[in-house]
């Protein structure tokens, strides 16, 4: 089973870039996307032999999320109860048969940390829902997570200590995640690959000389190791300030 994520930060302006060429090429499982910047009736994307589910933001032109997948789930949910969530349209939770899979958008906590704050929270209930999840079957929880958990995982880490994406907060609690059961699948074929990014600054031949982050993931429940077969970063392709990542897994 291959599964891929893409924050395509607006969907229809990457739709224009290639997006559908992509989508075809990769010929996914199920695939992830984040930050899709519209509305329900502002896109039609016609992906035959996938179902689609869409969580829009309230908000026009921000966040949201979606996942298209070739085997219909057994259960869709959106958000985790939180009426933030649901009006940011950031979480997706589709069940199947032997595993939950969670796409998300986490919220930036942005140049100031004005919102610092919520992140934190965000992060104690994401980690409250996988584990709930995680107590019923496993889980592979994908998508722009919005942090580089080591220093490997970017260009410049001196520079970039206290940063949103790199502040002591954030990053231990991607340690607490990790801590609490679950895997980084990328991390788990490649411990010590540097230079493996997945976003990089719009700035002037900043992605041209690789000066990146690596901020979106696969992670997956302890139990699923043994079955993952690959982790990938799919950095050649354009569309968006991020690139895809990909997960292939040996089905149950």
């Amino acid at each position: 089973m291959k599964l891929v994520s893409w924050n395509v930060n607006g969907l229809r302006a990457c739709v224009k870039k290639g997006f559908l060429e992509y989508f075809q090429e990769v010929d996914a499982d199920i695939f992830c996307i984040q930050e899709t910047k519209l509305q329900e009736g502002q896109i039609s994307l016609e992906l035959e032999g996938y179902h689609q589910y869409w969580n829009y933001a309230v908000k026009k032109g921000y966040s949201g999320t979606a996942v298209f997948t070739k085997a219909e789930p057994l259960s869709v949910k959106y958000g985790v109860g939180q009426e933030d969530d649901e009006n940011e349209g950031r979480i997706l939770t589709i069940e199947f048969p032997d595993f939950f899979l969670v796409n998300v958008y986490t919220p930036n906590s942005q140049r100031d940390l004005a919102r610092l704050g919520y992140r934190l929270d965000w992060e104690e209930r994401i980690l409250q829902h996988l584990q709930e999840l995680d107590k019923i079957k496993p889980v592979i929880f994908c998508g722009d997570l919005n942090v580089a958990h080591m220093a490997i995982d970017l260009r410049n880490p001196k520079s970039n200590v206290g940063n949103s994406g790199f502040t002591d907060e954030e990053r231990a609690k991607m340690s607490t995640l990790l801590e609490a059961g679950f895997v980084d699948s990328f991390r788990h074929f490649y411990p010590d690959k540097e230079g493996a990014y997945t976003w990089w600054s719009y700035m002037n031949k900043v992605r041209e000389r690789n000066i990146g982050w690596r901020i979106d993931y696969f992670i997956v429940s302890q139990t699923l190791c043994e079955r993952i077969k690959n982790a990938d970063i799919h950095a050649h392709v354009m569309g968006s300030d991020h690139c895809p990542v990909l997960l292939e897994i040996q089905q149950g």
